[in-house]
């Protein structure tokens, strides 16, 4: 026999061996859920609870803020803590996304009017013109009535390193963009504890924020995008039975 022929056999050999010992092992680790990816940026459990945004190995905790709000009064990241509340970064005057985004969190605010420890934190990326005046006119426009719902203002540079520092939620000021200002419009969504938390999609990856500029009504976007406010509804009340 060629030496060649000797070669494939044992090679064979070889595979044959690996398949008898291994395979079966490794398929039962993926059945126990032990075989994971270690740089998603979630952490699951087995029992269906939302995931929680990880970065660097670590659970993303809303960072330290303190601006004032609609009443000149001063709020801060510890007056939410004990609550479940929805970030959002918006300005008054958007002509585009704000709007849409503003309707969607006031049906969530009805929705859930006789809910307990939910609130809603918008921070104004216009904080210049965004005058604590100017938000409680805003509010009263769109009637925004949940006393933990603080639209708030401040130093420019705080508010746009909590966006897309903080956050990881783009805005920037732009003179070409309508409004003069660009940004997201996603929707954080932060535990009891002050854990920025999502569901995961069908792959198992977690969403991280949730779509704020389709309303439920109209289902999906021209770009054949879901609406997400119907879940998030669904995710608010999960984390507040936590």
């Amino acid at each position: 026999m060629k030496k060649n022929n000797y070669n494939y056999i044992w090679i064979s050999f070889v595979i044959l061996v690996f398949g008898i010992i291994f395979i079966p092992k490794i398929i039962d680790r993926v059945g126990n859920g032990a075989v994971v990816e270690n740089d998603r940026m979630n952490i699951k459990d087995n029992n269906g609870d939302l995931a929680y945004v990880e970065i660097n190995g670590s659970k993303k905790r809303v960072p330290n803020f303190t601006f004032i709000n609609q009443d000149s009064l001063v709020v801060s990241n510890r007056d939410y803590l004990g609550k479940v509340y929805i970030v959002e970064f918006f300005f008054t005057s958007c002509p585009t996304i704000c709007p849409v985004m503003t309707k969607n969190l006031v049906q969530i605010q009805n929705d859930l009017k006789d809910v307990e420890n939910f609130g809603i934190a918008s921070f104004s990326i216009d904080p210049v013109h965004d005058t604590p005046t100017k938000l409680k006119t805003y509010t009263e426009t769109y009637g925004i009535t949940n006393l933990d719902w603080h639209l708030m203002t401040g130093d420019r540079e705080q508010i746009y390193e909590l966006a897309n520092k903080g956050f990881n939620i783009f805005a920037q000021q732009n003179p070409s963009a309508p409004g003069g200002f660009e940004h997201s419009g996603l929707f954080a969504l932060v535990d009891k504890r002050g854990f920025i938390r999502s569901r995961v999609d069908e792959f198992g990856n977690p969403i991280i924020y949730y779509r704020g500029t389709i309303s439920e009504e109209d289902g999906a976007n021209e770009e054949g995008e879901k609406e997400q406010i119907g879940i998030l509804k669904e995710d608010i009340k999960k984390l507040l039975n936590e």
